[in-house]
């Protein structure tokens, strides 16, 4: 019990600096026009970790992910499946708000990477769902698109991969919506063989 509470501790203090460090990053443009970094939030031993793209307006004035529309939907999709958004590390790809909303760029993901590598290797979650193509794409395999591998299992280092459409993709596309519910039923029974829930 001792042991896992100083595992615990090492891994809050791990995470925390890691996002010290995120928060006064300059490796790429964005930290000029960003107003926070969004390292991401969540337990630093969780089970389950989700990573999305990069933050969007209302996260680059908070400073917190998936706060939006597009988390909105994703704290329902999880509900709706029995997880408590609290108990996941939430994250994306890119760390920082793309001006204008624009896709990142490729050295903008080169430079945010390492972030994410070091995230996964400190909390070491069992499942990861890679929300669009950026976060697949990273996580997985540069050539693959989400729109023909959705709710497909990968596994890398050991780590289930469970890749989905970006909610706020769903938000844009009815079509996509139904799809993304149906993934999440599948990460629903996924998560209960694994017996996270």
């Amino acid at each position: 019990m001792e042991a896992d509470n100083e595992a615990e501790e090492k891994g809050e203090e791990a995470i925390s600096e890691l996002h010290d460090e995120i928060k006064r990053c300059r490796r790429c443009r964005l930290y000029r026009t960003r107003r926070k970094a969004v390292p991401g939030e969540g337990p630093s031993d969780a089970a389950i970790m989700i990573c999305g793209q990069s933050p969007g307006r209302t996260e680059d004035r908070e400073g917190r992910p998936f706060i939006g529309m597009a988390g909105k939907l994703l704290s329902e999709l999880l509900r709706s499946i029995g997880l408590d958004r609290q108990r996941i590390f939430i994250t994306s790809t890119v760390k920082c708000f793309p001006p204008r909303n624009r896709p990142p760029r490729t050295d903008e993901l080169e430079a945010c990477t390492p972030y994410l590598e070091k995230q996964i290797e400190i909390i070491k979650p069992r499942v990861i769902v890679a929300l669009g193509n950026f976060a697949l794409q990273t996580l997985i395999d540069k050539k693959l698109n989400i729109s023909q591998v959705h709710g497909t299992i990968y596994e890398r280092d050991g780590i289930t991969v469970f890749p989905t459409f970006h909610p706020a993709a769903a938000l844009r596309l009815p079509k996509v919506k139904a799809y993304i519910r149906k993934d999440f039923e599948r990460l629903r029974r996924l998560l209960i063989e694994a017996g996270l829930i």
